[in-house]
């Protein structure tokens, strides 16, 4: 689904896209210009970014490190299967990597849908259940957002993250995927994983793969920003509390980005994904007033400022916003109220 497609914008675009009354910018480093070149000259035109993007992008994977080639087949294998009330989920296990086992929820509203469902990606927060909880398997229901678009009639896939793959421990996870991959980083394995579930999903008969979707709180925001950025079939994705800035959160640990980011001089920043995943919509979550766990909010704005001039290279309206529910590091129901909003409109969800 392009934006041409788009049936109607969320009624609150405009809210999402307006600077809040006061910004905080202390601690965020200097954000290059977006539409600026190595050589210093200016990106002017569309055409003209079309082709910086590339060379933007180029310079994000040199930093990630190489992955190899994922594989072709988009086959798993149901493991077990429980008959929800309107949603029947599926734990499948398939091949992330050649050779390299992984798991998933594959939640399935029950029913017929013309013309193909809509798909997403719902990547799970920082915890032991991990899909278990993002799946409602176990957990908060506030955190179930899985199993709750999918009652919505999204088909839904919760991957495992790497992190918790058949190990204990964080570290022993990251030795094992460097003796595979020397020289690459761990959040370049994330992006893989996801894209490997947006190929699963993409697949199925039953989803329309033009327009599938992203998803994820805390953890799985930031896979959902950089699976937004570099995987051109999402074409619609909300990310909740992943902390945009390097200095938000925890972005240079050892199964991130690692601590090369640290350097005033290191060149990269994430208003660059934000222009990157353009003009494809993408809608941050934060929750940031008094609370120092939240890790957006009214400080995110500036990376938002920074990625502005290469959307509005699309048209006037660029579908990219900002929503700060001031609730800390959660989904409280308006936040999740706004993450099937856009979702919804902007996959082409069919109202009940």
């Amino acid at each position: 689904m392009n934006a041409k497609q788009v049936a109607a914008d969320v009624p609150w675009l405009a809210e999402v896209q307006t600077a809040p009354a006061k910004v905080p910018r202390k601690k965020i480093r200097l954000l290059a210009p977006v539409l600026k070149r190595a050589d210093g000259s200016p990106v002017r035109t569309l055409r003209e970014w079309t082709r910086h993007r590339q060379s933007l992008r180029a310079d994000w994977m040199r930093f990630l490190g190489p992955m190899p080639a994922r594989p072709i087949s988009a086959a798993f294998t149901v493991l077990g299967e429980d008959r929800l009330p309107t949603v029947v989920r599926q734990l499948v296990r398939y091949e992330v990597e050649a050779g390299q086992p992984g798991e998933a929820y594959l939640l399935r509203p029950r029913g017929p849908a013309a013309g193909g469902r809509p798909g997403v990606v719902a990547l799970h927060q920082t915890t032991r259940d991990t899909i278990e909880q993002i799946a409602g398997v176990k957990g908060p229901a506030m955190q179930q957002i899985g199993l709750r678009l999918a009652e919505r009639g999204f088909v839904v896939i919760c991957p495992r993250n790497y992190l918790w793959q058949d190990v204990s421990k964080y570290l022993e996870a990251v030795d094992r995927f460097r003796k595979r991959h020397p020289g690459s980083l761990g959040m370049h394995k994330m992006l893989y994983d996801s894209q490997r579930a947006v190929d699963i999903l993409a697949a199925l008969p039953e989803v329309d793969s033009d327009r599938i979707g992203a998803t994820g709180h805390s953890l799985g925001g930031k896979e959902t920003l950089y699976l937004a950025a570099f995987d051109e079939r999402v074409v619609a994705s909300v990310a909740s509390e992943g902390g945009v800035g390097f200095r938000f959160t925890n972005w240079n640990a050892p199964w991130y980005l690692g601590k090369g980011i640290d350097d005033e001089r290191f060149p990269l920043n994430h208003h660059q994904l934000l222009a990157l995943s353009a003009p494809r919509a993408f809608l941050v979550l934060a929750g940031e007033n008094t609370s120092p766990a939240a890790s957006d909010g009214d400080r995110t704005w500036p990376f938002f400022e920074a990625a502005f001039p290469a959307w509005r290279l699309y048209g006037d309206r660029p579908r990219l916003g900002l929503f700060n529910h001031r609730r800390g590091h959660s989904i409280p129901p308006i936040a999740f109220s706004r993450m099937v909003q856009w979702l919804s409109a902007y996959l082409g969800l069919a109202k009940d």
